[in-house]
């Protein structure tokens, strides 16, 4: 003896208290299309939803869609619950034409026989249902914006990002904070004043390997300042060819002010986790720098008023 299976039937018609309008939109986003096609379940005509159910499934289907205000109802589904094995006493039943009645596409709204997908968007019906009914088994959900096609992704889509970022100082890729790029700034300085200063002393000896040497380390402390700059864009949400604009005359000094004023994101962004928490030493290496920048502007202001 077979197990008894069940269908979900709608024709139309609206739980207690629910508007027509309301019923619209709770199922515009349950099933996750647009009114224009919730439209064509609310012609009059009785649509099968959902068929070859057990019990239990079909009261789980029922439970969701009269939530969204969808008047449906739990049918016993004879050509489901027939064997599939003929015997004597039922070969006329097994041998019965297959229902060749019309589906409404739950996604897409398309009217065609039915199939196990919709010929027009492509889906497989039970599987697309499926998941809107699990996902619909809290009633509050129906009515949540999250639950909207155009909302943000809450759940992980790819693998579950770090916490933090990984600090990669030679690179493009990742994410700088701002006392960050001031302490990185400042340690780059500060190292590239003593190969200035060899390349200076090469320049008594031979001013073309001064000159040579002098070029290559200007164009090394260029290039990791450009890394920082990026990774300081990156932390803002911005794309690092932005950096480009410090080269504008005036307008690049702005932006790159701007670069040490904006805060970075505290959550991940499209170039990844937010950078790991300040160090001490980070902190100690940002302030003595703004210290620098703060004696070196009294002291462009008091030399000239000392008449030296």
């Amino acid at each position: 003896m077979t197990q008894t299976r069940f269908k979900i039937v709608f024709n139309g018609e609206l739980m207690p208290d629910i508007s027509l309008e309301t019923a619209k939109d709770n199922l515009a986003r349950l099933f996750k299309s647009d009114r224009t096609r919730i439209n064509s379940l609310f012609n009059g005509s009785t649509v099968e939803i959902k068929r070859d159910l057990s019990e239990n499934e079909a009261d789980q289907y029922l439970k969701a869609l009269q939530s969204a205000g969808a008047k449906v109802r739990k049918e016993q589904d004879l050509a489901a619950s027939l064997s599939l094995v003929e015997t004597d006493d039922h070969r006329s039943e097994a041998s019965a034409p297959v229902d060749n009645t019309q589906m409404t596409c739950p996604k897409c709204g398309h009217q065609q026989a039915k199939a196990i997908e919709c010929s027009a968007c492509g889906i497989v019906v039970e599987k697309f249902i499926a998941r809107q009914a699990m996902l619909a088994e809290n009633p509050g959900t129906l009515i949540s914006p999250a639950t909207t096609p155009y909302a943000t992704p809450k759940a992980a889509v790819a693998e579950n990002l770090p916490e933090f970022s990984e600090l990669k100082p030679f690179t493009t890729d990742g994410r700088i904070g701002r006392l960050r790029y001031l302490a990185w700034s400042l340690v780059l300085m500060l190292a590239c004043l003593p190969l200035f200063g060899i390349a200076g002393g090469f320049m008594l000896a031979s001013e073309v390997l001064g000159g040579i040497l002098i070029a290559v380390a200007g164009i090394a402390v260029a290039v990791v300042g450009i890394m920082f700059g990026v990774q300081r864009l990156h932390d803002i949400g911005w794309s690092g060819w932005l950096l480009l604009v410090t080269l504008v005359p005036v307008v690049g000094g702005v932006f790159s002010l701007l670069m040490f004023i904006i805060p970075g994101s505290t959550e991940a962004n499209r170039f990844g986790p937010p950078p790991p928490p300040n160090s001490k030493a980070v902190t100690i290496l940002a302030l003595s720098w703004i210290a620098i920048i703060v004696l070196g502007i009294v002291a462009a202001i008091s030399i000239p008023t000392l008449g030296l």
